[in-house]
């Protein structure tokens, strides 16, 4: 990776693009330290530490501790994520966004980025709204009133809709993966504050602390190992084409592999698995956590929902199983595929085109998948089950972030590697 940068560093156009997207994540960060007034930022941050690993905890790691703070940037880039993966089920669902996207060409990505830009926005307003409610239940407000909602409601929004500015720019001027480059950089911010879970192991275990601590950076870098094997694991599915003349040229007869990757939706099913799994602790926190003396009945449903539940870890860890063949699913259609390679004369060998080789490629998408499925699972659920043991919930969320640093880290290098090679390209004469 080391060595990918410093190549690219030495041409001038990627230079450029390199300083571009280091001025956009610092205009990120400075955002970051510009507070939203009316709001008392250590009450907020203390509210937020604890929830444990609630979804507020979870937008305080994605926003790079602006959410904890009150910060212009507290909402980050949250709303567009939500609004994409919006959009993007919208779009298998309703058909005139799907004949968009599929015959629209260059002017339907346009309008759906425009409507995504839209939802963006309107999803930001609902989160600023239930931002200034947390904030107006639990007395974090300094001063209340509709000024103050109006001042932060506004502000939250126009900060998140300057972040998605700011990820266009990245895309259009600089390197590419411009959201995910803004989300990688609000993680690694968070990198200082990991030391005090070191501290707490050293302080809680005693003698033992150190080796507490040595065992959770193990493990890691053993899920850092995992996470670039698995990124990198993909199925090849061998494919033949026929020879066929056309005209006086012969074309085809050679062969080809249809790669499936593993993980080929990402992150997504964690993000949106745990948000919905934690809905209903979070909207329980809008209202005020029930007191266990007055409301035994209430506390015990909030217990059971809670994210430090088992119920909870179940739940997620099937959610992110359902969601991991439903991406699957929408990236890849085995009956399109198939029709495609009868088209363009392929087959796979010992399958006859048409309807068997559909259903070949849907059996080993199955199968690819759920490999994918449980490896996700597994990361997102093993800091839970740790921080559930060690009594320590700041490890909550911790395969979330690692697996979108890892992740984002191997996509840029991709991007780089790709962009050197069409500039090194010297062509046929050479």
């Amino acid at each position: 990776m080391i060595q990918t940068i410093r190549k690219a560093w030495g041409i001038p156009e990627l230079r450029k693009k390199i300083v571009f997207t280091l001025l956009i994540l610092l205009i990120f960060r400075v955002g970051n330290a510009i507070p939203t007034p009316y709001i008392n930022t250590e009450l907020l941050g203390a509210y937020i530490d604890s929830t444990g690993g609630s979804l507020l905890n979870l937008y305080n790691v994605m926003s790079g501790g602006a959410f904890a703070q009150a910060t212009v940037f507290a909402l980050g880039v949250q709303p567009y994520i939500n609004s994409s993966i919006i959009i993007q089920l919208l779009t298998i669902a309703i058909p005139a966004l799907e004949r968009l996207a599929r015959d629209g060409g260059e002017a339907g990505k346009k309008k759906i980025a425009s409507i995504t830009r839209y939802a963006t926005v309107a999803i930001a307003l609902l989160q600023a709204f239930g931002y200034y409610m947390i904030c107006k239940n639990y007395g974090i407000l300094e001063q209340s009133g509709i000024w103050p909602a109006l001042v932060i409601i506004v502000t939250l929004v126009a900060g998140s809709s300057f972040v998605m500015w700011l990820g266009e720019q990245v895309n259009e001027f600089g390197i590419g993966n411009g959201i995910s480059m803004i989300l990688f950089a609000g993680i690694l911010a968070r990198i200082p504050t990991a030391f005090t879970t070191g501290r707490y192991f050293v302080a809680q275990k005693g003698s033992i602390g150190y080796l507490w601590l040595a065992l959770v950076l193990l493990g890691i870098l053993a899920m850092i190992v995992l996470i670039v094997h698995v990124n990198g694991a993909e199925r090849r599915i061998p494919v033949q084409y026929a020879k066929r003349q056309v005209g006086r040229k012969m074309y085809g007869g050679q062969a080809s592999t249809l790669p499936m990757k593993v993980n080929m939706s990402g992150v997504l099913p964690i993000i949106f698995a745990q948000s919905i799994a934690s809905l209903p602790a979070t909207v329980w926190a809008f209202v005020g956590t029930p007191d266990k003396d007055t409301s035994p009945v209430a506390y015990s449903i909030y217990s059971a929902i809670d994210t430090k539940s088992v119920l909870y870890l179940i739940v997620y860890f099937l959610m992110i199983i359902g969601f991991s063949y439903f991406y699957a699913t929408i990236q890849f259609n085995p009956v399109e595929i198939s029709n495609n390679l009868k088209k363009n004369g392929g087959f796979i060998p010992g399958f006859r085109p048409g309807q068997p080789t559909s259903q070949f490629i849907a059996k080993v998408l199955n199968k690819v998948t759920l490999f994918g499925a449980i490896y996700l699972g597994i990361v997102a659920i093993a800091p839970l089950i740790v921080g559930k043991a060690l009594d320590n919930y700041s490890l909550a969320i911790g395969g979330t972030s690692v697996i979108i640093v890892v992740g984002v880290a191997l996509e840029t290098v991709q991007a780089l590697e790709s962009q050197m090679l069409m500039r090194q390209y010297k062509g046929f004469l050479e």
